[in-house]
């Protein structure tokens, strides 16, 4: 993806992520169990999210150098949260829509800028929106472009991050084969000369495996699955 479309996908992805909450709470309530994030609700999801954007909102906004002047505000009532959540989804859009994309600001990642902050910010949304739908029994296919990108942000920064230094001795290489975008990527590319597995499927598929939102029986996999999910299973999602 180029720079200038994560926010139009995060503006769309907020608003359906409103709207697939509001249908949920309607029809489940706010205790509803959120399967793809164990031990959350409903409410605990909504409030995740709008806390992160508040967070994110609150960085570029002040130009933060560092995180230690921000004030974690406190949980709201399950009645105001749709109203919270869609206050601060539209704050950060709009500090993110009259921000340079290069200019510098505090992330927990190497890369320090207002463009970490919208590409990870929009993928943050397009998981969680997948989140609340899976509690409506409604999941929308992710657009090819997104979950390619989301697949690449997994690699670029989610791997490194979670193993900064390098896979361990015996890791495998695992392929993934997005048919709907004709592209192939590759985790732990070279720890083996020969990958354990393929995955096939739709780019939004194989992003969501990777977050653990699905599990690699909705993809074709040629070779062993068994030892593809461990391999996926040493980047930690914390």
């Amino acid at each position: 993806m180029e720079i200038d479309e994560y926010l139009p996908v995060l503006q769309l992805t907020n608003a359906r992520f409103a709207d697939a909450a509001a249908a949920a709470v309607l029809e489940k309530g706010w205790r509803a169990h959120v399967p793809g994030c164990p031990g959350w609700n409903l409410a605990d999801l909504v409030w995740h999210l709008a806390e992160v954007q508040n967070f994110w909102a609150w960085i570029v906004h002040t130009r933060a150098e560092d995180p230690s002047g921000y004030v974690e505000p406190a949980r709201v009532p399950d009645v105001e949260l749709l109203g919270y959540f869609l206050g601060r989804s539209a704050e950060l859009e709009t500090v993110l829509a009259g921000a340079d994309p290069d200019e510098r600001v505090w992330t927990w990642a190497p890369r320090q800028d207002v463009a970490f902050v919208l590409r990870r910010q929009t993928h943050e949304a397009v998981v969680h929106t997948v989140d609340v739908e899976q509690v409506l029994d409604d999941v929308r296919p992710i657009p090819a472009d997104v979950g390619l990108d989301g697949l690449d942000e997994w690699l670029e920064v989610m791997v490194p991050g979670a193993l900064p230094n390098g896979p361990p001795p015996d890791a495998h290489p695992v392929v993934f084969h997005a048919v709907d975008a004709d592209a192939e990527r590759r985790l732990f590319p070279g720890a083996r000369p020969f990958p354990i597995a393929t995955l096939t499927g739709n780019a939004g598929d194989l992003q969501l495996a990777v977050w653990r939102r699905v599990p690699l029986e909705v993809l074709t996999v040629d070779g062993d699955g068994l030892q593809a999910a461990a391999m996926i299973g040493l980047v930690s999602l914390e």
